[in-house]
């Protein structure tokens, strides 16, 4: 048996994968954020829950030991997509130096979850042909000032996890490089019943999360490809161009 780190996506039980269910539903143990998953995802299953928001490093690998040792399947759930932002790193180089075997299962990320809600693409020809994901530089890291301004000059879709309780610094980190009517848009506890998206400007964007009292649990989008959400940027991708015979 083994450990399956399972991205349990952005709220919705319904954006779960497939390959995500079936092992859900025939793990014997199950460990989960119970601060970042929606718990309706965790009703049906049989297996012995366990919530990590007051478990040790030390104390989550020990119950994937046991269970392991035992021939049990362990499910690790993780918010969004493993891959970002979910500090499984940790447990993986635990398990790696216990030859305990583990496998990772993609899931839908936030900020893909909330690009479907707006209804446009992040990648738009002529306008976007790049995707930022980063986090702003506070207490528990994420990138510098300079490195931030390095990115936004990119002129890409830029995501920031982490930060709505920076957007302050933030829009002043930004506003050095971007003009200050670059579109942005806050998507609060996205697929979650208090889900909330919120439109403006660069210059509006600290004010638009104080005004709203948002401090946690939000992506801040920042880019012209913003712009799609209320009208249309007649930009045509050449996938779809006229074949020439030549």
């Amino acid at each position: 048996m083994k450990v399956y780190f399972i991205g349990a996506g952005p709220g919705d039980p319904e954006l779960l994968t497939i390959k995500a269910y079936k092992i859900l539903t025939s793990a014997e143990c199950i460990i989960y954020p119970g601060s970042l998953i929606n718990i309706e995802l965790l009703k049906g299953l049989k297996g012995n829950l366990y919530d990590s928001a007051n478990l040790s490093l030390e104390e989550i690998v020990e119950i994937m030991e046991r269970y392991v040792k035992n021939g049990k399947l362990v499910a690790r759930l993780v918010s969004g997509d493993p891959s970002i932002y979910s500090a499984i790193q940790e447990q993986i180089e635990v398990l790696r130096q216990k030859n305990i075997p583990y496998e990772i299962v993609p899931g839908v990320s936030s900020y893909q979850a909330a690009s479907a809600k707006m209804g446009i693409e992040l990648t738009i020809p002529e306008i976007s042909q790049t995707i930022i994901l980063t986090r702003f530089e506070g207490k528990t890291g994420g990138a510098s000032k300079e490195e931030i301004q390095t990115l936004a000059k990119i002129k890409g879709t830029m995501v920031f996890f982490l930060s709505a309780n920076l957007a302050e610094n933030l829009q002043k980190t930004l506003g050095e490089v971007l003009p200050i009517d670059t579109p942005v848009a806050i998507a609060y506890k996205v697929c979650h019943k208090e889900e909330k998206f919120l439109f403006g400007s660069l210059k509006d964007l600290h004010s638009l999360l104080k005004e709203h009292n948002i401090k946690r649990t939000a992506l801040i989008f920042v880019g012209e490809a913003l712009k799609a959400v209320k009208e249309n940027l007649n930009k045509r991708s050449k996938l779809y161009g006229k074949k020439l015979n030549v």
